[in-house]
């Protein structure tokens, strides 16, 4: 029986160009930066960094791209830069490669 594909989670949304957008529910002001699960339909990440004068947005750009080995700049907050329901772009990884990273942090 051959086996069966993985299918795609709902806070994963690969664009029609293959570009892949994260959506995040974030919780600024936490005790420690993590990625803690789900929250509905998106992955839900805890900052330790405060909602204000975007350190929040830097301190999510910087979590994401040290926990996958990227450069900031392959990380665009897309939507949601005053709320805490974001949209995420990954630049450089596969999908494979980037929910296998995923997997890691939530674990």
């Amino acid at each position: 029986m051959p086996p069966t594909a993985t299918p795609t989670p709902s806070w994963l949304v690969i664009s029609k160009t293959g570009t892949l957008q994260l959506l995040l529910h974030v919780q600024p002001n936490a005790k420690r930066t993590a990625v803690v699960g789900e929250h509905g339909e998106r992955l839900k990440v805890v900052l330790s960094a405060p909602p204000v004068d975007g350190k929040a947005n830097a301190a999510l750009v910087k979590f994401f791209a040290k926990s996958l080995g990227l450069s900031k700049s392959q990380l665009l907050i897309t939507a949601g830069e005053g709320s805490r329901e974001k949209r995420l772009e990954v630049v450089g990884l596969s999908e494979t490669e980037l929910l296998a990273a995923i997997k890691d942090l939530a674990a």
